[in-house]
């Protein structure tokens, strides 16, 4: 079957290719795919398959049942799009101004929908069930995941299994991590109330702008002082709404930050320390604060024993199109792929997918992304090869 499972894929390659670039021109935003999901859902029409959509929102989840019992697992591709004008010069770029592909997730979708309609032509062979999930809104919080394991489709899955286009090689290179993979984030939102007053009676006046710049320099301190330094954590104010009159105190200052780390126990100390500082700023300058402190997406968690198989199984799987498989380090970016994992033990890999001749490519979430697309058959192979294995199918 494995052999078999490969060539049909091969031949197809010209029509994931054809997918992609239909999703790369039509672009939708998180919880906005209303088309997307659409189209996704209109080519399992007509096909052996149970298929239920809108699920947690605009998701799809396609129930391939074998043709001998055996347990249950699931295969996740997300398909939103960013807030993000494309800069490619692609042929087939972006119709849709301030939309666009550039995080892959167009041919995440494309690979996964050929894959999974060769699975279903093939299923009477497959012992056990397999669970294809279409997955939106993986750019914005709270998250597809987050919904679609919230309506319970997935409660018989037993292991689950996704990859992301990573420029961090060429074609043909796999990555793969056991443990911590992908960070956490959290989202804040801080206030400083002070007393607004005239420039030049600062002691008549509370200035909320200077209790805001000694808290953005403060809170890095928590990452220097108070995490251990084998740990990884990012606290970026990325927003300090502070503008005025150049001669008037501000009563008050919004500031908005976002903070990564890469285990719970790491989440739970920024998130203690944090609340102590505010608390501290509080103190020492007199004013009021309030915190919004919202954690978002957990730290992605590769099972070990799930993720050396996967590397068992692509090791051994002798194709010309897999031409390393390699231990990768953590990335900093988070991804909601990790509710499946804190579900069931699951395995989340990396597909290079570097342009040809391009030395220094530009990565994910950059105007100019842009991916080699021979790394879209890669895609579907590697996860057709997990399949495989994980079913003992040769």
């Amino acid at each position: 079957m494995k052999s078999k499972l490969m060539q049909m894929l091969e031949s197809r390659r010209d029509e994931i290719i054809a997918l992609r670039r239909h999703f790369h021109e039509n672009p939708e935003l998180s919880f906005h795919e209303e088309e997307t999901a659409r189209y996704i859902a209109d080519f399992y029409r007509g096909k052996d398959v149970d298929v239920q959509t809108n699920v947690g929102g605009n998701g799809i989840i396609v129930t391939i049942k074998g043709g001998r019992p055996g347990k249950t697992i699931a295969l996740r591709a997300d398909f939103d799009a960013l807030p993000i004008q494309e800069e490619t010069g692609l042929p087939f770029a972006s119709k849709v101004p301030g939309v666009s592909h550039m995080c892959g997730h167009d041919g995440h979708t494309a690979y996964m929908m050929v894959l999974a309609d060769c699975l279903i032509q093939m299923k009477d062979e497959i012992p056990g069930t397999i669970k294809i999930i279409h997955q939106h809104g993986e750019e914005l919080t709270p998250g597809g995941a987050k919904g679609i394991v919230e309506s319970g489709l997935l409660s018989d899955v037993s292991n689950l299994f996704g990859i992301h286009l990573l420029p961090f090689a060429s074609a043909g290179t796999i990555g793969y991590h056991a443990g911590y993979t992908c960070t956490g984030r959290a989202y804040m939102k801080l206030v400083i109330h002070g007393t607004g007053g005239h420039g030049s009676s600062p002691h008549l006046a509370n200035d909320s702008i200077v209790a805001g710049a000694n808290f953005v320099t403060a809170v890095q301190t928590i990452i220097s002082r108070r995490i251990n330094p084998f740990d990884v954590a990012v606290i970026t104010i990325g927003s300090f709404d502070g503008k005025g009159t150049f001669n008037v105190i501000k009563d008050s200052v919004t500031l908005e930050g976002d903070i990564r780390y890469l285990t719970d126990s790491t989440k739970e100390k920024i998130e203690f320390e944090l609340k102590r500082l505010v608390r501290g700023i509080e103190e020492e300058f007199g004013v009021k604060c309030e915190l919004t402190y919202t954690p978002d997406y957990p730290p992605l968690y590769n099972d070990p024993q799930v993720t050396d198989k996967v590397r068992q199984w692509l090791e051994a799987a002798n194709d010309k199109d897999i031409k390393e498989v390699k231990e990768c380090p953590p990335i900093s970016p988070s991804d909601d792929f990790a509710y499946y994992a804190k579900m069931v033990p699951s395995s989340y890999f990396f597909i290079g997918c570097t342009p040809k001749g391009v030395e220094k490519p530009v990565y994910n979430h950059n105007p100019k992304f842009d991916i080699d697309e021979d790394a879209l058959l890669v895609a579907a192979k590697a996860v057709g090869q997990v399949v495989c294995g994980y079913y003992g199918l040769e």
